[in-house]
């Protein structure tokens, strides 16, 4: 059930193209002559959106793409560039709250977001796809973050907590410090990209990927990030399989606060601080995945990462299900 009152949908996006067909929402950016570059009404309007989505109760996926050669390459030069050093502080303070808004929404959306990335994608529209929960490219799309090019901080809007989360501490201190391009072959294998497609075959894959994203029946229930942590929230075990153990207990047990069976769950993302860790101890993993879901298998993917927020956790894990009713 989704609760609604007084204020209205918007239903004219006029800054991006929006459209949603059997509960798959696309928004595509429609600026190919500038690159589908950002303007404020168009940082304002993805802010809002992701803002709204989860509250429409018509949408159970997105798929973002760019029209022309393009995905997005960040602000525009002479529509935010130029206009910025015009900014006083309290301007500048508030046009800042508004870019890290739209990513934040974009994380805090508990709908899945594709990124179709059909080109070039730089600066804010590199962090755009960071933001977004698979991303799938054509074979000459490239990524590049280019903030401290133009003498900006490599972690603008979110990208130095975000990036590390996918290919590591290592690597993305090396592509947001220099800012150099990474090619779509080169983000698969670091895992900064799910897959390379054919350009033809983009909308199509994109689209086919929402699709099995979307419930036949029931609710899309995202259960937040769970560690090894007891009652008091203290972190407990001392092995990646003991906290293993631990954490996907407190995934099903938070399920069932909504009324959810571990067999509800379809997908489950592992971030590990030691990835052999995990590799060398499945005998260990696996017991605790029998214990927890017995012989149901949700699809999963292994993430590692230099550091949870709890200093002591090994693992935390993300999981998304289908809860009938």
């Amino acid at each position: 059930m989704t609760f609604r009152a007084s204020a209205r949908f918007t239903d004219d996006w006029e800054h991006f193209d929006f459209s949603v067909d059997d509960r798959v929402a696309t928004i595509t950016f429609q600026r190919p002559d500038k690159l589908n570059a950002l303007t404020f009404d168009v940082y304002a309007d993805l802010r809002d959106l992701f803002r709204e989505a989860p509250l429409r109760g018509d949408i159970d996926a997105i798929v973002m793409t760019g029209e022309g050669r393009g995905f997005c390459t960040g602000g525009d030069v002479d529509e935010i560039i130029g206009e910025l050093v015009k900014f006083d502080p309290k301007q500048l303070l508030e046009f800042t709250h508004m870019t890290g808004a739209v990513i934040q929404n974009m994380r805090e959306c508990p709908i899945p977001i594709i990124a179709a990335i059909n080109g070039t994608v730089a600066g804010a529209g590199a962090v755009i796809a960071l933001a977004s929960d698979f991303r799938i490219c054509v074979p000459h799309a490239k990524f590049r973050f280019l903030f401290t090019n133009v003498g900006l901080s490599g972690g603008d809007m979110g990208s130095a907590y975000l990036l590390p989360r996918l290919v590591g501490q290592g690597r993305a201190t090396e592509i947001l410090m220099l800012g150099d391009a990474v090619t779509a072959d080169d983000a698969v294998q670091i895992g900064l990209a799910n897959r390379v497609v054919a350009p033809t075959e983009l909308l199509e894959e994109s689209t086919a990927l929402a699709r099995r994203l979307v419930p036949a029946d029931g609710r899309t229930v995202y259960l937040a990030g769970q560690i090894a942590a007891d009652p008091t929230g203290a972190v407990v075990g001392d092995t990646f399989a003991e906290q293993y153990d631990v954490a996907l207990g407190n995934v099903v047990e938070a399920l069932a606060h909504v009324g959810g069976e571990p067999h509800d769950i379809v997908s489950m993302v592992v971030y590990a601080t030691d990835v052999q860790a995990y590799r060398s101890d499945l005998r260990g993993v696996g017991a605790a995945h029998r214990k927890h879901l017995g012989r149901h298998f949700p699809a999963m993917a292994l993430l590692g990462t230099t550091g949870l927020v709890e200093p002591d956790a090994m693992v935390e894990i993300i999981a998304t299900a289908v809860v009938p009713g």
